[in-house]
């Protein structure tokens, strides 16, 4: 109980009515405008990303693990 081919094509035919040829592609230019500017946002947000990787630091250090009873104390009551 889908739609079939002919309530499709009266579908089309009701919104190409109602709309009328001007709009609908009035629409489709604004929807294309919409996915340039969604893709030159994309394309911003990684050569932003990018630089900001360059400048990152790293920082350099060894790893201990604090064994004695204060440090035990101390995470115990966090």
């Amino acid at each position: 109980m889908g739609l079939g081919w002919p309530h499709l094509l009266l579908l089309a035919l009701v919104i190409f009515v109602l709309f009328g040829r001007g709009r609908i592609s009035d629409l489709m230019g604004d929807v294309a405008k919409g996915i340039n500017s969604f893709k030159k946002g994309l394309a911003d947000d990684d050569s932003t990303a990018s630089k900001s990787a360059d400048t990152g630091k790293t920082i350099e250090g060894t790893v201990t693990q604090d064994t004695s009873a204060s440090a035990k104390d101390k995470t115990a009551n966090s």
